[in-house]
């Protein structure tokens, strides 16, 4: 692993702790998550494999990452307040941000050390998966998958409220004789 990698992976795991405390979404907590995947994803996506299983451990992989995104945007809370969107990573959100990101860093930790290649060779050969760019493709989208899916519970979670809020608003400006 390089550097680059180092950072960015402790990066990640970094964002969630940042959120629990209380803060703002804004188009800075939206971006900068979603920066640094693209980013990762356009250096390490340059070869798609899709011979053997590739695609099959692709897919689960990405899966995966979708349901632990989900399950993050669910367990993040979401509350309006004061005409703002508030956002705070529940202990149970950090804790499965961190096992997930924690297992990527660790997987591609191990498989770089010679027991670590050994294993992961070997399972690679016995279930018909052609390169270790399919293992770098699989981990990769099952961030992207995280990321993307959790940060896009959070968004929709925040626009229902902050709708709600709104219909309230003019619901109480629109009653006569009351004042907001």
């Amino acid at each position: 692993m390089t550097t680059t990698d180092w950072f960015i992976d402790i990066a990640l795991l970094l964002i969630v702790l940042r959120q629990l405390r209380e803060e703002r979404l804004t188009t800075r907590t939206i971006l900068l998550p979603l920066g640094m995947i693209a980013w990762a994803a356009s250096s390490y996506l340059t070869d798609i494999p899709t011979a053997g299983n590739d695609v099959p451990l692709a897919a689960i992989f990405a899966v995966t990452g979708v349901v632990f995104g989900l399950a993050g945007g669910l367990l993040t809370r979401v509350r309006h307040a004061d005409g703002h969107v508030l956002i705070k990573a529940t202990r149970s959100a950090a804790a499965l941000w961190i096992i997930s990101m924690g297992f990527r860093l660790g997987f591609a930790v191990w498989s770089t050390h010679a027991s670590g290649t050994a294993h992961l060779t070997s399972f690679s050969a016995a279930h018909d998966i052609t390169s270790g760019q399919a293992w770098v493709v699989a981990l990769l989208l099952m961030a992207v998958g995280e990321v993307v899916v959790r940060l896009g519970t959070i968004i929709v979670r925040g626009q229902l409220l902050q709708a709600r809020a709104d219909r309230e608003a003019k619901r109480t400006a629109s009653r006569p004789g009351v004042y907001a």
